[in-house]
């Protein structure tokens, strides 16, 4: 009877254990693919998060589903780049505020952010290309200086500014930060210091996981850097000014955007600048976007024989999941050497 006894009571205990678990088990939602790829990576061996944004949809213009909303009520963590990018987020973000639930990894420690860039054309700036992997001079707040250099673009700025006001002018730095590997090597840090505080029983995991992601992310900058050094001085246009960090990364030589942002139709006196900057005939490649219309830019391509190419700053096409910020970059630099070489 005594064994009997002990035999039940040990069977509770593992039932009270395995319920205690499963009670324990996060639940965490990423907003778009390369951020909830990222948070993927750390929580191997945990958990799944689950993603809002999908089906090649824009971040800027998305609308929630009440599957949506329910799973960012419920969540323990919702991980976002910002609320500049996330502005679908932006109802949630004001209700939950201060409690702890949010996580804008562009304001991470140690995010380096670049400056929104002005004008209809841009001169090719030497970023200190990749040999020291991205390691500029930053400022006392662990945000990248880029006083000097951005005051001498403004000073130096010849062309006419566009009259709309640029939207992604948040604060004065570009949002897209996502696009650089050494800011996604901050942001795996900051995810794994919010999963450790909200889950220390698996503290030591997620610092593994955050440590073989920074190996992998080094990896992943050394391969593109190698894929893309043939076409780094070969100009180019993007659709809107979302590829900065990435321009930055690996020295390409961006010299234009055909809309102010992604929420603002250029004017005619814009196109006709660009127009003529390509008729120059040195332009390689104008990039399209896959959220957007090709409309805009087969105008300004039209008659100059200029290739144009399609980028995916999202990796919204790609399957989700640990891969797809590999994929996202990956994916990237075969869209610059495939159009510009």
């Amino acid at each position: 009877m005594i064994r009997f006894i002990r035999c039940v009571a040990g069977l509770f205990s593992v039932l009270l254990i395995d319920i205690g678990s499963a009670r324990a088990e996060l639940s965490v939602v990423a907003s778009i693919p390369p951020i909830h790829s990222l948070v993927a990576k750390v929580m191997a061996g945990t958990g799944e998060p689950r993603l809002i944004l999908r089906n090649g949809q824009s971040p800027h213009d998305y609308a929630l589903r009440p599957s949506d909303a329910r799973a960012l009520e419920k969540a323990d963590l919702v991980f976002l780049v910002s609320h500049r990018i996330e502005t679908f987020l932006d109802a949630s973000l004001e209700s939950a505020e201060g409690d702890g639930r949010y996580v804008e990894l562009g304001d991470a420690h140690g995010v380096l952010h670049l400056p929104v860039r002005e004008g209809v054309l841009w001169e090719h700036h030497d970023h200190g290309h990749h040999d020291d992997h991205g390691e500029a001079e930053e400022g006392h707040d662990g945000h990248e200086d880029h006083a000097g250099h951005g005051e001498e673009e403004h000073e130096s700025e010849e062309h006419v500014h566009d009259a709309h006001e640029d939207p992604h002018d948040h604060h004065g730095y570009d949002p897209h930060v996502w696009l650089s590997t050494r800011n996604a090597q901050a942001f795996v840090d900051a995810i794994a210091q919010a999963l450790a505080k909200t889950d220390p029983a698996h503290a030591a995991l997620y610092a593994d996981n955050a440590k073989a992601v920074h190996l992998e992310m080094q990896a992943l900058s050394d391969g593109i850097a190698a894929k893309l050094a043939p076409v780094r001085d070969r100009p180019f246009l993007v659709f809107h000014d979302a590829f900065q960090y990435f321009e930055a990364e690996f020295d390409l030589a961006a010299a234009g955007a055909i809309s102010v942002s992604d929420a603002a139709a250029p004017g005619a006196k814009r196109l006709l600048e660009l127009r003529h900057r390509v008729s120059e005939g040195d332009i390689r490649c104008i990039f399209r976007e896959v959220q957007f219309s090709p409309r805009l830019a087969e105008v300004v391509a039209e008659g100059t024989g200029t290739k144009l190419g399609m980028l995916d700053p999202v990796g919204s096409a790609l399957d989700f999941g640990p891969d797809n910020y590999n994929g996202l970059m990956q994916g990237l630099a075969d869209s610059f050497v495939s159009c510009l070489k």
